[in-house]
C-alpha cells in the first residue's frame, strides 16, 4: 500500500488489509462515484506533501479532470477542505 493512501485512510478511520490492500468503500470527493485513487492536490514533484490536507479521494473520471486541470486545484483544495472539517466536527 502507498504511504500516501495509508495515511489517507488513517485519517479517515477507513479499515483496510495491508496484505491484501483491501479496504472498505471511499467515495470520490467530488462526484458519488466510487473512489479508486487517492490523488495529491499538490503533485510531490511539485513539492507537494504526503499530508491530509495534500490528498484527497477521487474517481477514475475527477482524476483524469485533476490531471488535466479540468478539475483545479483550487476546487480540490476547497472541497477536501470542507470535508476534512466536516470529519473533524464529527470525531
Amino acid at each position: 500500500m502507498k504511504k500516501h493512501t495509508k495515511i489517507y485512510l488513517d485519517y479517515f478511520n477507513i479499515d483496510y488489509d495491508i496484505a491484501t490492500s483491501y479496504h472498505d468503500y471511499i467515495n470520490c470527493e467530488i462526484c458519488p462515484k466510487m473512489a479508486v485513487d487517492i490523488h495529491h492536490i499538490i503533485f510531490k514533484s511539485q513539492s507537494g506533501k504526503d499530508e491530509i490536507n495534500n490528498l484527497i479521494a477521487l474517481c477514475r473520471d475527477c482524476h483524469i479532470k485533476a490531471h488535466s486541470g479540468e478539475l483545479s486545484k483550487i476546487k480540490l483544495k476547497d472541497v477536501h477542505s470542507r470535508n476534512v472539517n466536516k470529519f473533524n466536527n464529527v470525531r
